[in-house]
């Protein structure tokens, strides 16, 4: 069975490391739609919140697709199906964010997002502080955005207190990495939980990108979990 697939890359600058992964569901008769993410790899001149994301992605196509969303790209996905969940007949989550956390390391990462610059030049002015403290929440990634996308980011972070997993009825397959540091094994498990219509398929020795490091394993494991239950 043929079917149309669009990807949502989670927070990264550029899209090269999926063609491996690209090349692999054509073979299997994948129509792909890689997409460029707004602020990430397509401009962005304005701070965008999640809505603006999920409008962004209906605009993309007027006919049923099926989402596979990466780490951030799965945070857009799952805000997409809650909205308009007669649009995507399968969900594919691969170490998804959009669980909420308000443990004392998320709170640290929400403190520095909000306010890094300031935050630095109270303790110290020297680069190599704020190096640090942007490497102990885990964002590089932050420390080299725009001033836009730094607020856009904390954005979507914020957005997650408002996802109802509950809510979700799309039939969806979610992919971990089991020894994932970034998004953990339990988030994943909580949305397999949260998500009655769910199957959770955890890939051994794996972190957060699954899909580059076991490309076969992921793209088997799509194809059949969506030829099983597309219609």
């Amino acid at each position: 069975m043929k079917f149309e697939v669009y990807i949502l890359p989670g927070w990264a600058y550029s899209i090269e490391k999926w063609e491996p992964f690209v090349r692999l569901l054509k073979q299997k008769g994948v129509e792909v739609n890689l997409l460029k993410i707004p602020g990430l790899t397509e401009k962005l001149d304005k701070v965008w919140n999640v809505n603006d994301y999920v409008e962004w992605l209906r605009k993309k196509t007027n006919n049923k697709i099926i989402l596979i969303g990466h780490s951030n790209g799965g945070r857009i996905a799952l805000n997409f199906v809650a909205k308009y969940p007669n649009l995507v007949p399968n969900l594919v989550l691969i170490d998804s964010a959009g669980i909420y956390h308000d443990d004392l390391a998320i709170r640290l990462k929400r403190l520095i997002f909000k306010s890094i610059a300031k935050t630095a030049k109270k303790i110290t002015n020297t680069q190599k502080l704020k190096d640090f403290l942007y490497k102990i929440v885990g964002e590089n990634d932050y420390r080299n955005a725009t001033q836009n996308m730094k607020q856009t980011m904390l954005n979507l972070i914020n957005s997650d207190k408002l996802l109802s997993f509950g809510n979700i009825t799309t039939p969806t397959l979610i992919i971990w990495g089991k020894n994932d540091k970034i998004t953990r094994l339990s988030d994943a498990k909580l949305i397999n939980k949260l998500i009655k219509n769910s199957t959770l398929h955890i890939i051994d020795g794996a972190r957060h990108s699954p899909q580059f490091t076991n490309p076969v394993e992921v793209v088997n494991t799509i194809v059949k979990e969506i030829n099983n239950k597309t219609i």
